[in-house]
């Protein structure tokens, strides 16, 4: 049997989801996938449970879709054909989640950031929506990230793939706080204080009231996104970048 990739923990009301798989940079394979959305049932059905904390081991919250999976993947087979779901779950989750990165986040990663309510990184940490620089383009997570973020800064980043630092994540609305390392612990545990001070149905019904339309058309987006990420996922262009990552080349329409 497989190790496992996330772990699960419950104390005092808060649920904490840990991705364990700092080999790949805490990348979203299969298993990691399956293991978060179960994860999150088991946090969003316990009424034990108050507050979710989504955190990592190693250095990289999270490096986003595992590319080898990807590669030579059809459109029905990749792996971003799951991803919606677990967007869906937190961004839609009655109990407040708290992002924790001690580190950068990439592509994938980034949306999960942005899917949770509050979002709290080391001030080092770095984050890029790396899609169009491997021939894919960030769809699916463009549902939970562009909400998010300030429009012009949404058009910059999306359309280079440039690293940007913590400090700008906050300053464009995509995490509340950039903090000194050892002040992140602290940090995300003052806002789950703070969380835990609100009634439960009070809680989702706040965050019903903040989502409104967008949440109920949630599923319809992601239908729609899923299927242009797949396709270029699949496509000669997307497989090509991948190919060309995996192999540390620049993809064949870069000109030298």
């Amino acid at each position: 049997m497989a190790d496992e990739l996330v772990h699960y923990d419950v104390a005092q009301g808060v649920a904490t989801i840990t991705l364990d798989s700092p080999h790949n940079r805490n990348a979203l394979t299969a298993q990691l996938r399956g293991e978060l959305s179960a994860s999150l049932d088991k946090a969003i059905g316990d009424a034990a449970v108050r507050v979710v904390v989504l955190t990592h081991t190693g250095p990289v919250f999270c490096a986003g879709m595992d590319l080898k999976e990807a590669r030579g993947a059809g459109a029905q087979d990749q792996g971003v054909n799951e991803f919606p779901a677990i967007l869906e779950r937190i961004w839609t989750s009655p109990k407040p989640v708290v992002a924790r990165l001690a580190g950068p986040a990439r592509a994938g990663g980034v949306g999960l950031v942005a899917a949770a309510d509050i979002a709290v990184a080391v001030s080092d940490a770095t984050f890029a929506f790396t899609e169009v620089r491997i021939g894919v383009i960030p769809a699916i997570i463009s549902v939970t990230v562009l909400p998010r973020l300030a429009p012009r800064a949404a058009h910059e980043l999306f359309l280079t793939g440039d690293v940007f630092d913590a400090e700008r994540a906050a300053t464009i609305g995509l995490i509340n706080a950039a903090v000194p390392a050892e002040q992140l612990d602290a940090t995300v545990q003052r806002y789950v204080d703070s969380l835990g001070l609100g009634g439960p149905r009070a809680l989702a019904a706040t965050k019903d009231l903040l989502q409104g339309e967008r949440a109920r058309g949630m599923g319809q987006t992601f239908e729609a996104m899923l299927a242009t990420s797949a396709r270029f996922f699949a496509s000669d262009e997307g497989q090509e970048g991948i190919t060309a990552f995996a192999q540390k080349r620049n993809p064949n329409w870069v000109v030298s």
